[in-house]
């Protein structure tokens, strides 16, 4: 054999070792990676093509699966009342992926999920049965800020504090997932994804906004375990109209006529007092505030129930003025509904927070468990009085204060409103809110809700907490409590 040829013939054997080196790399090591690969259309194709598992509300299935007639998709995904249930299931679409609970259980649902495999199956190819996913929504709480949020642009959550469970997550204008599920939705995708009003987003987790004035109930939280003030009774060091520290911009209250001057925790949440907050939070300094704010979840970018909300933030390094203009939930403090449902939901529980989870269990095809989800996994914000002593004042904002329009008869109902700045100078229209919690002593039956109104058609002057978040925790409560 001459030299050339040799050359040639080890180059040729190189080659060939080279190429049973990749394939045996990728055989075993990279096999999964590319199975699950997004762009895989064998993934795609057999994700769909028996019908999906189902997310279920009490009892009774809100998705299902349709045949599709052509293609090599055999089934897309239904919904029952998609516009709905959508800030609960997301969306399945065989063109633009999977969101929330649809994500999260992907595997779950199209029976590819390891636990769901039975041995027997897998021998003779024959496809494992998808699982369910058990929410711990309430068809009811749901329904009814659904209609009660109408038109209007906003959000809600409703938290049982006792164990934690998410009874109802709305966020509208919503859009119905049936419509976006196939591969040939183009339209309806382009149409909802340059929407101005963004109705894929979900707002009771996923847009922190300024919280406003409900954001006092933190402050107020702060003063009494430091000890600023022994009670909600005791007269507060608060001079009205209050200048902001370290300038010459001047602090007044909404109502100009309302008792704010020296006034008690309970009159300033009462006549919802800008100057006492602000001064508050100043008087405590930042740092005491926002650990204050940190133990209600603020800051916490890992919060998963188990769709993961947007960080609620309270802020940091800023100056005295800045930390008085948090004190009424101003300056960069944001939160979500559900940091807010969060921070009543923990008073009324006697100052526990039962961790958020809006998912109670997974299950086979058979109903068998394969996870499920604590109810009551609780960890103390504050002390039993201070949650006492807060309960009693938020009592105080709905029976004679700023929230009467949350008065339930015959249920103790707490809450506190809260009215936003938006945009350059407050230049657009303010955010309404409402935070609140009611019970039931009868049943036992107890309900923290928050709400936001982003926009409304009604008139500028007319944007309230009382006037429009108000009556949409009212409708909610009255539902959890029946």
């Amino acid at each position: 054999m001459n030299k050339t040829i040799r050359h040639t013939a080890v180059i040729c054997l190189l080659l060939v070792l080279a190429l049973l080196v990749r394939a045996t790399w990728v055989q075993a090591y990279e096999s999964k990676a590319l199975a699950d690969d997004q762009y895989n259309r064998r993934k795609i194709i057999a994700q769909y093509a028996q019908p999906l598992g189902d997310i279920v509300v009490a009892g009774s299935p809100v998705t299902g699966s349709r045949k599709t007639g052509s293609g090599d998709l055999a089934y897309e995904r239904t919904y029952t009342d998609g516009g709905l249930y959508a800030p609960v299931t997301g969306y399945s679409s065989q063109a633009y992926g999977s969101t929330q609970l649809e994500g999260i259980y992907a595997d779950v649902l199209d029976g590819t999920d390891t636990r769901l495999k039975n041995p027997l199956d897998a021998l003779m190819g024959k496809a494992t049965e998808p699982g369910d996913v058990l929410t711990t929504i309430d068809p009811a709480v749901q329904k009814a800020g659904y209609d009660a949020l109408g038109g209007k642009k906003g959000a809600a959550v409703a938290i049982d504090p006792k164990t934690g469970r998410v009874l109802g997550v709305i966020s509208t204008p919503s859009y119905d997932p049936t419509k976006i599920s196939g591969t040939t939705d183009g339209d309806a995708w382009r149409k909802l994804s340059e929407d101005a009003d963004k109705p894929l987003v979900n707002r009771a987790l996923r847009q922190p906004l300024p919280p406003g004035s409900t954001f006092k109930l933190v402050v107020a939280a702060a003063a009494l375990e430091d000890g600023l003030y022994g009670s909600v009774d005791d007269r507060t060091a608060s001079p009205d109209p209050y200048t902001l520290p370290g300038t010459s911009t001047v602090l007044r209250n909404e109502n100009s006529s309302a008792p704010c001057e020296n006034a008690t925790i309970r009159t300033a949440l009462e006549y919802s007092c800008n100057t006492v907050f602000a001064k508050m939070a100043d008087d405590l300094g930042q740092e005491k505030v926002r650990a204050m704010a940190e133990k209600f979840g603020f800051n916490d970018s890992e919060q998963e129930m188990p769709v993961r909300a947007s960080a609620s933030v309270y802020p940091s390094g800023m100056d005295k003025a800045q930390t008085a203009l948090t004190g009424i939930g101003q300056f960069d403090v944001t939160a979500t509904p559900l940091q807010m449902a969060m921070v009543s939901s923990a008073l009324a529980n006697d100052g526990l927070l039962a961790s958020p989870h809006m998912v109670s269990e997974i299950v086979d095809s058979k109903g068998d468990t394969l996870s499920s989800y604590p109810d009551g996994d609780t960890e103390r914000i504050v002390s039993s009085t201070t949650a006492e002593q807060l309960r009693s004042a938020m009592v105080t904002v709905v029976e004679d204060g700023t929230g009467t329009n949350a008065r339930i008869d015959g249920a103790e109902v707490g809450g506190k409103t809260g009215t936003a700045q938006h945009g350059v100078d407050n230049s657009n229209t303010p955010y309404a809110w409402f935070t609140s919690y009611a019970k039931d002593s009868s049943t036992g039956k107890e309900v923290a809700v928050a709400v936001v109104v982003e926009d409304s058609d009604a008139a500028r002057s007319e944007v309230s907490g009382n006037g429009l978040a108000a009556p949409i925790a009212e409708k909610m409560m009255r539902a959890a409590l029946k």
